[in-house]
């Protein structure tokens, strides 16, 4: 599928400007009953400044005629596309890994994953090419500002510094401030299809790529900048954990075994299963967990986590949890 096409339009304030003398970035959208918060979300994207943009929508098979509206939009916008409509992921992580087995990369120098209901600033692609352009990193995420609809907003800071191990217990931030090169990217898809069918007992689509980019050796930057609106609402996947349900939400499937089963599957994915560090608490046997727990400041980034991430593996070996 070819995306890019010479009449996108240009949108960094000079429209005499050829589009093609931008950066071009190519948006991964994932979407599942978003039809309330889609045309903003979309919007907040085609008006981004400095880059040229398309944007590639995948939809799963939803109930508010989300579809209808993906159709229009692709209709009236040359800037916009979508693949076939009809399939059922369940989850936005195998919606995200679709759109990475079947989208082209091809002329572009970007690719960025979005959700579809947040807000995105007009400079949010923009920074992430700056950082980018001057060939350190080959990956961009950084905080957000999540409010929700009672006017609240909290800053969400994921740009500590990284650590060793970080990669195979977080993710680097909301999915949706993610940006890629050209050579990551590839790298992505190239994975993502390679492992089609490993990668669908993977929960968090964000978490997996750290992962693969990080145990790849590529750079990572995060970026106190915030460029982005992240809205919470009932319907998040994955939002902000603030609340005591929340909270107690997020506990019971680290006991239950989620968490390191999910660690354990990612480090396997990125080709980590067989290091010494994974090998030492593979199988969650409770000597392993406590030498997790002695690890917890090369395993976290934020250091309130890094204690919370011991606590955990301290009780977790109290406890024990399936293999």
């Amino acid at each position: 599928m070819t995306l890019w096409t010479n009449a996108a339009a240009d949108h960094s304030g000079d429209p005499t400007v050829a589009s093609q003398s931008l950066p071009r970035v190519l948006v991964l959208l994932a979407a599942f009953n978003g039809r309330q918060w889609f045309d903003e979300q979309i919007a907040s994207i085609l008006a981004q400044t400095g880059v040229a943009v398309h944007v590639l929508v995948s939809v799963d098979a939803s109930d508010d005629d989300t579809e209808s509206l993906v159709t229009q939009w692709a209709e009236q916008e040359p800037r916009v596309t979508h693949l076939a409509h009809g399939q059922r992921f369940g989850g936005a992580a195998a919606n995200f890994f679709r759109l990475l087995a079947e989208c082209d990369p091809d002329g572009f120098d970007y690719i960025a994953f979005s959700d579809q209901d947040d807000q995105w600033l007009p400079g949010k692609l923009q920074r992430a090419h700056q950082v980018l352009a001057a060939g350190v990193y080959s990956a961009y995420s950084a905080d957000v500002l999540a409010y929700w609809p009672d006017g609240r907003e909290q800053t969400v800071r994921k740009s500590q510094p990284l650590v060793a191990y970080d990669y195979l217990f977080e993710a680097a931030g909301p999915g949706c401030t993610y940006v890629f090169n050209k050579t990551l990217a590839r790298k992505l898809i190239d994975t993502v299809g390679r492992q089609c069918a490993s990668i669908k007992q993977v929960t968090l689509h964000d978490w997996y790529c750290y992962a693969i980019a990080r145990a790849s050796g590529h750079r990572w930057f995060i970026d106190q900048q915030i460029h982005m609106r992240y809205r919470q609402h009932a319907s998040n996947q994955v939002g902000v954990n603030t609340g005591l349900q929340a909270f107690q939400r997020r506990i019971g499937k680290v006991f239950a075994g989620w968490w390191l089963g999910q660690a354990r599957l990612i480090a396997d994915l990125a080709g980590r299963g067989d290091d010494a560090f994974v090998r030492s608490w593979r199988s969650f046997n409770r000597v392993g967990l406590l030498r997790l727990a002695l690890s917890c400041n090369q395993c976290r980034r934020r250091p309130r986590d890094k204690a919370a991430f011991a606590l955990l593996c301290i009780g977790l070996a109290v406890k024990g949890v399936k293999s």
